[in-house]
């Protein structure tokens, strides 16, 4: 455990913004695997309502670096791909 005033500040700030970091990363896979799940399931409005909810938690989870900004751009390129490809049949 710190012993300095600032460290012990450190770590209670570390220990909340862990918390939320851990938060926003599991809604994200939460999101991802619904549309997933949805393109699955065939469901176009789903789909689609699915598709915008999870590009925007994926741009903000970069933003806040959280993920890198290149594996979000390789996510949304990827599930949007998926989205084609299960339109397409």
């Amino acid at each position: 455990m710190p012993i300095i005033k600032s460290a012990k500040k450190r770590m209670r700030q570390n220990a909340r913004r862990r918390s939320r970091n851990r938060t926003r990363r599991a809604t994200l896979r939460t999101s991802i695997r619904r549309l997933h799940e949805a393109i699955e399931a065939g469901d176009g409005n789903v789909i689609q309502a699915q598709w915008v909810q999870t590009q925007s938690l994926i741009d903000r989870t970069a933003r806040f670096g959280i993920i890198h900004p290149n594996a979000a751009a390789r996510t949304k390129s990827r599930l949007a791909r998926n989205i084609q490809r299960a339109s397409a049949s």
